[in-house]
């Protein structure tokens, strides 16, 4: 299925949106202690961010390890994003998984803390990227 442009804008800024929520999420569970649920709402507010640049640029998002893929492809293999911006996805899908579903692994402020402000760096320069393109 064809977007029409307006379409696609319309998507994008949702899904920006929606990561924006996500993010605030993120600083809520934090400030309770909830340390799995950061660190699940940390990587949806990324993957919200990462959808809104893929579909900005055109390209079909099927699934989770699909926009972790693409994004290596033509982001990060192209130098638009940096390898460390790959590695902070990856590093989140890991904490997410494990969070989500590893009853032996305890999310804890340590673990989560370094990544809050990296996310939101790359979803900023995900955003600034969309609004000069």
């Amino acid at each position: 299925m064809s977007l029409s442009e307006n379409e696609r804008r319309i998507i994008v800024n949702r899904e920006l949106e929606k990561s924006e929520r996500t993010f605030e999420d993120v600083v809520f569970c934090a400030k309770e202690g909830k340390w799995e649920a950061a660190a699940n709402r940390l990587y949806y507010a990324l993957f919200h961010a990462m959808a809104a640049l893929l579909i900005n640029d055109g390209h079909h998002v099927k699934s989770h390890r699909g926009i972790l893929a693409m994004f290596g492809e033509h982001y990060v293999r192209t130098e638009i994003f940096s390898k460390k911006d790959g590695s902070l996805l990856s590093e989140l899908v890991i904490m997410r998984d494990n969070a989500d579903y590893n009853c032996f692994f305890e999310a804890d402020e340590e673990k989560l803390t370094p990544f809050i402000e990296p996310a939101r760096e790359l979803i900023e320069k995900i955003r600034q990227y969309i609004t000069n393109c």
